[in-house]
Order: C-alpha cells, then structure tokens, then sequence
C-alpha cells in the first residue's frame, strides 16, 4: 500500500512539473521566454533544441518540482531533481527530434513523453521505494496522461475552432473562450472559473443576503432610468445635428428579473434614431445565453430606431451569441465599422471587439474604412480602448463595464472600476485629447444583484454640431 501511495505521489509530481511550462507560456505569454538555445544549430545545420524550449520552461518546471514536492508531503530537493531529470528528458527528446528533421512543436507519440518520463522516474524510484512494478506503472501512467493533455491542450489552445475565425488568434484567449463559452458540464464550467463561481455568486452574494442588503439593493439595482446627453461633435454634418441615439449596455438581463419590465417601460414612448448595444448580454461570464436573449428580444420589440440596431462584445460575450444576434436584426461589429447615410453624408459607427478580458479590440481595423474627413463614433465595451480611438481621430467614444462601481461611496466615488486605466475614464463624461467620450453605469448589475451609492442607465445621446467660430475679420 506504501508503494502504491508513493507511486500516486510521484505520478502526481510528473504530471505538475509536466504542466507547468505551457501553463507559464499562457500567463506569461512572451515574457522571460528566451530559447535555451539562443537560436545556435548544431553541426548538423538544424536547431539545436528550437523555440519552443525556453530559460522560462526550465526554470518553471524546476522550481515547480520543488512546490509540488514539498505539497505532496516529499522533500524538497527531490522535487527539484525529479524537475531537473523530467527537463532533462524533455530536452534531450528535442534535440533528437530536431535530428529526425521535425520541426519544433511537432508531436512524436511516445517519444515526446518517454524520456521526460523515464529519467525522472529513475529519480524518484532512487530516492524512494517504488519498486520495479510501480515504476513501470508511473511511468506507464504518465506517458498516457501527457500525451492525451497535450492533445487537449493544443487543441483547445492552438487551433482555430472554425473558418473566418473574427478575433486575434492568441492561446489565451481561445482559453477564456473555452472556459466561458465551450463547456456544457455546469461542475466544469465552476471548476474553470473558480473566481465567478466562489468569489462572486458565492461570497460576495452571501455578504450582502447575511447582512440583510439584498432586497434594498436589489430595488435599487431596479431604479434604471433613462439619462440624457447632448456630446457636441466637430466636423458633425448638418444633417446629423440632432441625431438620436439609444446607447444600452450592461443589460445583464437574466441576473435581475423585473430589468427586462422596466427598460421596455423606459423605452416604449421615446423615438430614436439608432439603438447601440455595448455588450455584456448575460449576467455570469459562463454558461447558457439564451434567457439572456430572449429578454432582449422582448426589449428591443419596444425599441423605435429607424437605423435599426448595432452592437459590440463585451467580456461576459461569446462569440457563439453573433449568430442569434443577427437573426434577430442586431449587426454586430467586430473590429469593424458600420455607416449610417443622410443624402451624401454619413456617421460612422466603429464598433472593437472586447476590450477587457478577451483583448481582442483593434481600434484601428475599426477605423480603417472611414475616411479621414469624416465623423466617427467609437463604440466600445470599456474605456480600455480609449486612449487607441482617439489618437486614431474618432469624435465620440461610447463605453459602460464598470457599471459606475456599481457601488460607490460619497466623495471616494466607485469601489471598484474593474478597468485598466484612469479613474477619470470610469463614469460619466469625459474629454480625452479633443474626443468626447461617455462611460455608462449600465442598465443591469454582475457578481451580485445588487446598486448602492450609483443608479443603472440608458442612454439618450442626441449628437450636437459645433458651429464655427466666425471672425469679425472673415466678414466683408
């Protein structure tokens, strides 16, 4: 039973120093990730080792050896050297791959996980009393278990899940999309995002049910109104001095019931020119949508906008929502603008992708079809994009996320911006390098249904034309 507990042990260790470096490389990304090699060849004329081995790589699984070592009851210095033999092994099957002429990153089963193995189970079995049967099976065991994670890995991490795939390819964010989108186990999706799942509907949600807040915040989180805003914008056509925009975002329209109720309200007697959705649809950042999506349907019945409706992603978005969205006449813009035409006039909508969590707002894709002499709205999930959209020449930028802090105290303001970037960005209005540029509170709540110290929102913006200043001079 002893071997049996110390073959579990040292299996376990393997497979942590195993998972350390591509965990690393997603934290990470470029970072300290220098080739062991330096990019040297051998005299052979191939690499060396090839950049996928890297001083971070090595380091981390050292270390990580030692850190797992010492959780799993070992001594330290054998978690080190069992660290130290796995990346020797997983070294020297580089070099000899290199020699077979495969390129780096290439899978060769069994060898890419045999010696990895093998030397540091001869390791672990000097040290402790395996025997020559656990051992077979540790080692057994770890080869089966590292090859079918490095095939989830990559095929979670690295391949691109369909053709005319819209955002930036990046490993972590095919990871947040996996997490947040892709999981259809409800114990997964809460083992995936331990942060959501405790720290927000378990925790903080209990805080404030235990002391007796919820149903006062909650009607306060109800108390939405409709707030109105008149940006003026230089260089705006004459035939857009006037023009009425309906800015909603945040909705989070499943996390709140009543929401959908009182925004129809808000909205059922006002006429608009366009209706602009600044994303976060859903109340968590995982799970099913389409209750989310039916209350918006039946918000957007009682929405009047002639220019119909435009939208952006936000981080509690995926990508899986754009189709239904469509269907239901809502364009959604992904790194991409949109015009709207008055006669020989137009405004364009420049719409980026999620700011915030997903990273995947190119506010220059955005901008890239409107033509310098003409006037831009950027819509936006966050102000995150900000700083980006004005030195790219947009008039207004249209923003929400931080949800006013939701809960925010006298003179202090909000809490917590959840935001990258100036506190000044966080709420309201505001001027950066010459463009004007609106931060929502949003209409709906996230991490507990709850508004203290700030009220929800929408948005009327009526768009202003800044008349020029005529001299005394210019006039004959």
């Amino acid at each position: 039973m002893d071997q049996l507990v110390l073959g579990a042990k040292s299996l376990a260790l393997l497979l942590f120093v195993n998972f350390v470096p591509p965990a690393l490389a997603l934290k990470l990304r470029r970072r300290w990730d220098r080739p062991l090699d330096l990019g040297r060849r051998f005299m052979d004329g191939r690499p060396l080792l090839g950049p996928h081995k890297t001083v971070r790589g090595l380091a981390g699984s050292v270390l990580g050896g030692g850190l797992g070592g010492l959780l799993l009851g070992l001594p330290l210095w054998l978690g080190l050297a069992t660290g130290l033999a796995s990346m020797a092994g997983d070294l020297l099957t580089s070099f000899i791959k290199r020699r077979l002429d495969k390129s780096s990153g290439q899978d060769v089963p069994g060898l890419d996980q045999f010696l990895e193995g093998f030397l540091a189970v001869i390791v672990l079995a000097h040290a402790l009393p395996l025997g020559p049967v656990v051992s077979t099976l540790v080692l057994a065991g770890f080869c089966l278990a590292a090859y079918y994670s490095s095939a989830w890995y990559k095929n979670v991490f690295y391949s691109r899940p369909r053709p005319g795939y819209p955002r930036p390819f990046h490993p972590r964010t095919r990871w947040r999309e996996y997490r947040c989108c892709r999981l259809s186990s409800r114990p997964l999706m809460y083992l995936f995002n331990l942060k959501e799942g405790l720290l927000y509907n378990g925790f903080i949600t209990s805080v404030f049910h235990l002391a007796g807040l919820t149903p006062h915040g909650r009607r306060n989180a109800l108390e939405v109104g409709l707030t109105s805003i008149a940006p003026t914008l230089p260089g705006l056509p004459l035939a857009f001095d006037g023009y009425r925009i309906l800015f909603a975002t945040d909705l989070h329209l499943d996390g709140l019931d009543g929401l959908d109720e009182r925004l129809r309200a808000l909205v059922r007697d006002e006429r608009f020119d366009l209706c602009l959705l600044g994303g976060d649809l859903r109340y968590g950042t995982f799970g099913n949508f389409g209750p989310a999506l039916d209350r918006l349907a039946r918000v957007l019945a009682k929405v009047q906008a002639r220019d119909g409706v435009l939208a952006v992603m936000g981080n509690h978005d995926c990508l899986e929502i754009v189709g239904p969205l469509r269907d239901m006449g809502v364009q959604v813009l992904l790194n991409e603008a949109w015009p709207i035409t008055r006669g020989r006039h137009r405004l364009w909508i420049a719409g980026v992708d999620d700011p915030h969590a997903y990273r995947c707002a190119d506010p220059r894709a955005a901008m890239q079809d409107v033509p310098p002499d003409e006037t831009a709205i950027m819509l936006a999930h966050s102000p995150e994009a900000a700083v980006e959209a004005s030195a790219l020449g947009a008039a207004l930028y249209l923003c929400g996320h931080t949800h006013g802090g939701q809960i925010s105290l006298p003179r202090i303001g909000p809490v917590v911006t959840n935001m990258r970037g100036p506190r000044s960005l966080a709420t309201g209005l505001w001027s950066l390098d010459g463009m004007a540029g609106y931060t929502s509170t949003g209409a709906g709540v996230s991490g507990a249904p709850v508004r203290f110290g700030t009220r929800g929102e929408i948005v009327s913006v009526t768009l202003r034309r800044e008349e020029p200043v005529i001299q005394k001079d210019d006039v004959a």
